[in-house]
């Protein structure tokens, strides 16, 4: 009774908690735990949007990393045109195919692709400019002296002439670039010194580069130096001491102090402003929202009506059983939605598939249970000896079925992670975790709530309620 009570008590309170989860309710609340709101993530089949196949040109020798670095940069990119969910995935050995939920404008995507990606070092003296501010500097300007800064002199005045004119906008400040992206020899992340302090970021010059650079720092220290990404400031650190070896660290102060996330994301940044390889559009495809939001709408029908027969097939052949596995089933959706929710799962229509799927397994191994639970009673034993016995001989085939699923799962989604078959790899997803939340509801909420039965219907007419 005891161990009865604390499933049924852990049962409550995952109900409670995948509630929460589930519905739009607390969502400041959940928003605060988790950093972002909880809304469904859909796909380009249900939501349109776009997909582009790149691949490098013909002929080009490229490497698994290069490819990878190359997707980073293009997923940081594409920040820019508002679409957050916005995927990139190395496709075999020569492909990387881009997913732009609700995006249609070809023209944008191409635009961020090609973007040339120029890194730059600038010296911006006791200017503190903020992330995302854009500057002038003097790199690739024609005729520009190096250390200019925009400053000109004036023509004299001839005899008669006013000085009083019509007056002039003044010009952008321009500012010296000192090194750029293509003097670095490596980069790399270094974890915290000291407790408190963040991750940091060490780079190393080449050896002209670090002349110069060293020279520089020497002559400015206290000063700031911005790392500039296409005229774009992305970080403004402040030389503490001069840098000589060529070997330097970039790293925040305070609230400012990098994470691992942040520290990579620079790395990346630094090392490869631009794209390590050029990209051409080997196709492209739109899927316009309308034909999505269709989709999604006959997908839930055809979902609710197979739910709605699947039911009745279980209340009529099963009775009291097929009612426990209704209320089992209904919590296996609830929290596998919440688990879509909160990883956050893209779903797809490949993706409902496998869910639906799933709730396929859930029911199996709730049938495999009662199957034996009634081939027990006509052998006459007692409903508790039916329940226990049911369950130990259901046990391995649930089991090994289910574990096959799971392994065939694996396979898929390596394959979609490898060839860039997305809709394989969201049908993979869905399919394990609602196998393995199957499993779950099976051992603990199908038993718990099967045991519930044991006492009121010990000695009532099996026949009847168990569909003997």
């Amino acid at each position: 009774m005891r161990n009865r009570s604390m499933r049924l008590f852990l049962i409550l309170m995952i109900l409670i908690v995948v509630v929460i989860i589930d519905f739009p309710i607390l969502a400041n609340f959940k928003e605060s735990i988790f950093g972002r709101k909880l809304d469904p993530k859909l796909g380009l089949d249900l939501r349109g949007g776009m997909q582009v196949v790149m691949q490098a040109p013909e002929g080009y020798q490229i490497t698994q990393e290069t490819l990878q670095v190359a997707s980073s940069i293009l997923e940081n990119r594409s920040n820019a045109l508002g679409v957050s969910e916005v995927i990139f995935q190395v496709a075999g050995d020569d492909y990387i195919v881009g997913e732009f939920p609700g995006l249609e404008n070809i023209g944008e995507v191409i635009d961020v692709i090609k973007q040339t990606g120029m890194l730059e070092f600038v010296d911006v003296g006791s200017d503190f400019l903020p992330p995302g501010t854009v500057i002038q500097t003097d790199f690739g300007l024609d005729g520009l002296e190096s250390n200019s800064e925009g400053i000109s002199t004036p023509e004299p005045l001839e005899l008669g002439q006013s000085n009083i004119g019509p007056q002039e906008e003044p010009e952008a400040k321009v500012y010296h670039t000192v090194i750029t992206g293509g003097d670095l020899a490596s980069v790399s992340v270094l974890p915290p010194q000291a407790p408190g302090e963040g991750y940091s970021v060490q780079f190393t010059l080449t050896s002209e580069a670090a002349q110069i650079f060293g020279d520089h720092t020497r002559d400015n220290v206290g000063q700031l130096l911005a790392i500039v990404l296409d005229k774009e400031i992305i970080s403004t650190p402040v030389i503490s001491q001069a840098i000589t070896t060529g070997e330097g660290a970039i790293s925040g102060q305070g609230e400012s102090a990098y994470s691992f996330e942040d520290a990579n994301n620079l790395r990346v940044t630094l090392f490869y402003g631009s794209l390590p390889v050029a990209l051409e559009i080997a196709e492209s495809r739109v899927v316009g929202p309308t034909l999505g939001q269709e989709s999604l709408q006959k997908s839930l029908i055809a979902g609710a009506i197979g739910f709605a027969i699947v039911t009745l097939f279980m209340l009529i052949y099963y009775r009291a059983p097929g009612f426990v596995a209704i209320l089992s089933i209904f919590i296996f959706g609830l929290i596998t939605f919440a688990l879509y929710l909160v990883i956050p799962v893209t779903l797809t229509l490949p993706g409902i598939a496998g869910f639906l799927l799933s709730v396929g397994s859930a029911l199996d191994a709730n049938i495999l249970q009662f199957e034996r639970l009634k081939e027990e009673l006509r052998h006459g034993r007692t409903l508790v000896q039916a329940v226990d016995l049911g369950w130990r001989r259901a046990w391995p085939s649930i089991r090994d079925s289910n574990l096959a699923t799971i392994i065939t799962s694996g396979i898929l989604f390596w394959f979609g992670s490898n060839f860039g078959a997305t809709i394989v790899k969201g049908f993979a997803l869905t399919l394990a975790l609602g196998v393995a939340i199957s499993v779950f509801t099976a051992l603990f909420v199908t038993r718990t709530l099967l045991n519930l039965l044991v006492s009121p219907l010990e000695k009532s007419d099996k026949e009847f309620w168990f569909g003997i």
